[in-house]
């Protein structure tokens, strides 16, 4: 009896679901990165668009940096462009949705500015 009480553990239905659950959320975690991988890239490229001087040619520029770094979620007409004093400030927002299971989405909601 007292060498039953000193055991400790998981059972084997235990570790079952703890290995079902951390499997199901690498899978989650594997869907999400590229999104966020992609936020990162479009941060990028706004930062950049932002040199330009009219509408025109920053969403040009944009364009050109999305066509290299393969972005496919936004385009030069998606963004907004204003100006801050004498700086031209270009922002974003967008948002992805991750199937996660039947009826269930998971939605990340993206949205930035130039620096």
């Amino acid at each position: 009896m007292k060498l039953r009480q000193k055991q400790r553990g998981l059972t084997f239905v235990g570790l079952l679901i703890v290995g079902i659950l951390l499997a199901y959320s690498g899978v989650i975690l594997a869907q999400v990165a590229p999104t966020y991988i992609e936020y990162l890239a479009v941060q990028k490229a706004v930062d950049k668009a932002a040199s330009g001087s009219t509408v025109a040619e920053v969403r040009s520029l944009f364009d050109k940096a999305a066509s290299i770094d393969d972005i496919r979620t936004v385009a030069g007409k998606d963004l907004t462009v204003g100006k801050e004093g004498d700086r031209v400030v270009v922002s974003f927002a967008y948002q992805r949705e991750i199937h996660l299971a039947g009826p269930a989405h998971l939605v990340m909601k993206y949205e930035g500015r130039s620096k």
